[in-house]
C-alpha cells in the first residue's frame, strides 16, 4: 500500500507540474504522451545535442495505464493544442494479467477519439510497443516479463496498427534498431530488461524525428 501511495503521489506531482507548464506552451507543436517509456525519452536533451530547434513537449507519466491517460488527456495532450501527438501507452496494461488486450484497445480507441474530436486535423502517431529482454532482466522484474512477453507485445502491436487504420492515423514501428536477432530488446539498450537507456533512445532518435519533421 505504501508503494501504491508513493506511485500515486508521483503521478499527481507530475500532473500538477504539467498543468503549470501548459500555461506557457506554444500551441501547434509536438507532444509525446504515454507512460515511463515515453517519460524517460530524453528528447529535449537529444534535440540540443543535434542543434535542433524543434519544440517537443514530453508529457509522459511513469506508471500510467491506458485508463489513466484517458482520464488525464487534457493535461497530457489536449491543453497543449498540438499539431502532432506521439503516443506510447499500454505497456503497463500488458504487464497485468487482469487487463486484456481488448480492454486496453477500448481505452486507446477512446483516447484517439477524444483527441480527434478536440483537435480537428491533428496527426496522431501510435507507436509500436518496444520489445523486452527477459534474459537481461533484473530478478525482481522477471515475473512481470513472464506476463509482458514479446509475443504478447507483438499481438498488441497488431491491434494498435488496426486502431490507427480505423482512425486514419499513423502507426509507426521504431524497433528495428532496438531489436536483436532473437526479437528481444538489445541487452546494451536496456536498463533492466524492460526500460530503455539513453543509448537506446539515441538509436531511434533519427527515426522518430523523421516523423516529427513530416
Amino acid at each position: 500500500m505504501l508503494i501504491w501511495g508513493a506511485e500515486m503521489n508521483h503521478k499527481e506531482t507530475k500532473m500538477e507540474r504539467y498543468r503549470l507548464e501548459n500555461q506557457t506552451v506554444q500551441y501547434g507543436e509536438t507532444v509525446f504522451a504515454g507512460s515511463s517509456l515515453m517519460e524517460m525519452f530524453p528528447i529535449n536533451k537529444l534535440l540540443k545535442e543535434h542543434n535542433d530547434s524543434s519544440i517537443i513537449y514530453n508529457r509522459g507519466i511513469g506508471g500510467f495505464v491506458s485508463g489513466e491517460l484517458l482520464e488525464a488527456i487534457d493535461v497530457c495532450i489536449l491543453d497543449l493544442k498540438p499539431s502532432k501527438v506521439f503516443i506510447n501507452i499500454g505497456t503497463n496494461d500488458l504487464s497485468r494479467e487482469s487487463i486484456s488486450i481488448d480492454s486496453l484497445m477500448d481505452h486507446y480507441d477512446k483516447i484517439i477519439t477524444q483527441i480527434e474530436n478536440a483537435l480537428p486535423g491533428v496527426t496522431t502517431y501510435l507507436m509500436a510497443y518496444y520489445p523486452v529482454n527477459y534474459e537481461a532482466a533484473a530478478e525482481n522484474l522477471k515475473a512481470c516479463l513472464r506476463i509482458r512477453t514479446n509475443e504478447k507485445l507483438r499481438a498488441a502491436n497488431a491491434q494498435v496498427e488496426k486502431l490507427a487504420q480505423k482512425h486514419g492515423q499513423r502507426y509507426i514501428d521504431l524497433n528495428k534498431n532496438l531489436t536483436d536477432e532473437q526479437g528481444r530488446l538489445k541487452a546494451e539498450y536496456t536498463i533492466e530488461g524492460l526500460h530503455i537507456n539513453e543509448d537506446g533512445y539515441r538509436a531511434i532518435y533519427d527515426d522518430i524525428m523523421a516523423y516529427v519533421r513530416e
